[in-house]
């Protein structure tokens, strides 16, 4: 069993930055492939980016490439991403997923464990 927690949502400017967090417990973090996923108001939920057991290996959707970046603290039993350049349509509520049947996936399905989500509103 994992649980996982999100932080670090919030009220920001087009062109501003977040650092979301998803904090860890239970089962052994660094054995899990984590991701993020967003899902605005009616609409579905959407991949954003993934990382791998160690941290060395991240994987974007292409509307964030060049402006999120996944990284992860194993000894924190941590993950973050940091969002720059925020524009009005990464509004959404993120998850934190965590799987451990894939290095990493894009797939939701593929995720057993999933957070509460973290609401981001960007205004224009």
């Amino acid at each position: 069993q994992v649980q996982l927690v999100e932080s670090g949502g919030g009220l920001v400017q087009a062109g501003g930055s977040l650092t979301l967090s998803c904090a860890a417990s239970g089962r052994t973090f660094s054995s899990y492939g984590m991701g993020w996923f967003r899902q605005a108001p009616g609409k579905e939920r959407q991949f954003v980016g993934a990382v791998n057991w160690s941290g060395g290996t991240t994987y974007y959707a292409d509307s964030v490439k060049g402006r999120f970046t996944i990284s992860r603290d194993n000894a924190k039993n941590t993950v973050y991403m940091q969002m720059n350049s925020l524009k009005p349509e990464d509004t959404a509520v993120y998850y934190c997923a965590a799987q451990e049947s894939l290095p990493y996936s894009n797939y939701s399905g593929d995720y057993f464990y999933w957070g509460q989500g973290t609401q981001v509103t960007v205004s224009s």
